[in-house]
């Protein structure tokens, strides 16, 4: 009877992990859409701390509400991922005077290449350069995000900016939003908890991709990276800690 039993419950094991193997899919293909999140209230404060009873912040303040939201696609394949605005929020009139709330950014991820169109004051700019080199610290914390376990991953970019990130290994291709790539997976959660910013997926969806709909923009004054940043750089320096939180953010 007791061998009996044992053969059953060893049955039963097998059988659940033969139902949770075929229930964990893996995709590469498909379309992610983000939100972008910011506490406007929060980065307006960091940005006058050097001079919080000025009243252009009180003003700032009263003008913007606390929180806004911006949503954004990423369709990705095994190879590419393209991030671009998605469908249009209530909050875009709030987001204009900030840089980055409308970067079209196309990844090749087989050749660590990025293309990525940026709109800073007046210029358009089309940065060319390699992916950003991120180096992540992988952590046993997990969180679900639209549906995947993803796991978390801390990193510092541009010296200073602390991130954490939640990743899928379920969504294969190295991706995420924006410029933040380079873990074993798709990235579907951003923090900045310093600077108030979130990406996090709300929907994850299989669909095919037209071939002519995964390209680089082409438009906008080329540059580099680095190039970027001497130009924001001396357009912005003598305007305090506004010029670099704008510098920090059109730089993502």
């Amino acid at each position: 009877m007791k061998m009996k039993m044992l053969l059953i419950i060893l049955v039963s094991t097998c059988l659940g992990q033969l139902v949770r193997a075929q229930e964990a899919m893996f995709f590469t293909t498909g379309r992610i859409e983000f939100e972008k999140r910011t506490n406007l209230h929060a980065l307006i404060q960091d940005m006058n701390k050097d001079d919080p009873d000025n009243s252009w912040m009180q003003v700032q303040l009263q003008r913007y509400p606390k929180f806004t939201s911006l949503y954004f696609d990423c369709w990705f394949t095994d190879s590419v991922t393209l991030y671009k605005p998605g469908r249009e929020s209530p909050d875009v009139k709030n987001n204009r005077e900030f840089p980055a709330n409308d970067n079209i950014v196309y990844n090749l991820l087989s050749t660590g290449r990025t293309v990525s169109q940026k709109h800073v004051f007046e210029q358009t700019y089309l940065i060319q350069d390699t992916l950003r080199n991120i180096n992540w610290k992988i952590t046993d914390e997990t969180r679900n995000i639209a549906g995947f376990d993803c796991r978390r991953a801390n990193a510092v970019i541009m010296d200073s900016v602390y991130v954490v990130a939640f990743f899928t290994d379920q969504i294969i291709p190295p991706g995420g939003p924006e410029s933040f790539t380079g873990l074993p997976g798709m990235i579907l959660g951003v923090a900045l908890p310093h600077d108030h910013i979130t990406w996090f997926a709300t929907k994850v969806l299989v669909e095919s991709i037209p071939a002519d709909q995964l390209l680089p923009q082409k438009k906008g004054k080329k540059a580099t990276r680095e190039q970027l940043h001497k130009d924001m750089s001396a357009a912005l320096t003598n305007w305090g800690n506004y010029g670099k939180y704008y510098i920090k953010f059109a730089e993502l």
